[in-house]
């Protein structure tokens, strides 16, 4: 039977790529000379750390807007509240969502079923399965996911008939 998966994940070597791009557009700026910025790349988050709450926001404006450029969805990507400390030091974390998780899974396999398709939905290790009969069919739930917006990127990979 015809079958694909329904991902969310975001290509590591693109976020490398952007940050890196990031960090020397950051030593070039006139504006951060002589400052403490920094970017920092850890497993499934980008730290950003700078002086002051300002330059927290324009290092945040650097990264966002080359991760954007990249071709990385943003949709992906959680941007938590700055920690800005007394004496001035600010930091923030861009957490990097890989996969479907629990609940967003759950609202795409429910919005497929209340569709109507005649389909099979699984979630497998963070992504969702879609088996059916026909292969027009498979098509149509293409169509439909893509058409909605789920607060998340979603692909679809390992097309088989």
């Amino acid at each position: 039977m015809p079958s694909f998966d329904i991902v969310s994940e975001i290509d590591k070597q693109e976020i490398d790529n952007a940050l890196n791009q990031a960090r020397k557009e950051l030593a070039a700026r006139f504006d951060f000379k002589g400052t403490v910025a920094e970017i920092e790349h850890e497993k499934d988050k980008i730290v950003l750390t700078a002086e002051d709450a300002s330059r927290l926001r324009g290092l945040r404006e650097i990264v966002i807007g080359k991760l954007s450029k990249r071709g990385v969805d943003l949709r992906n990507i959680d941007q938590q509240e700055p920690a800005i400390s007394s004496i001035g030091h600010a930091r923030q974390e861009l957490r990097i969502q890989q996969g479907l998780e629990g609940d967003k899974a759950k609202e795409i396999i429910v919005a497929i079923k209340g569709a109507g398709f005649k389909v099979q939905n699984q979630l497998q290790e963070r992504q969702i399965r879609v088996t059916g009969k026909k292969r027009d069919e498979l098509q149509e739930v293409i169509a439909f996911v893509k058409s909605k917006d789920f607060g998340v990127a979603t692909y679809f990979q390992n097309f088989r008939d």
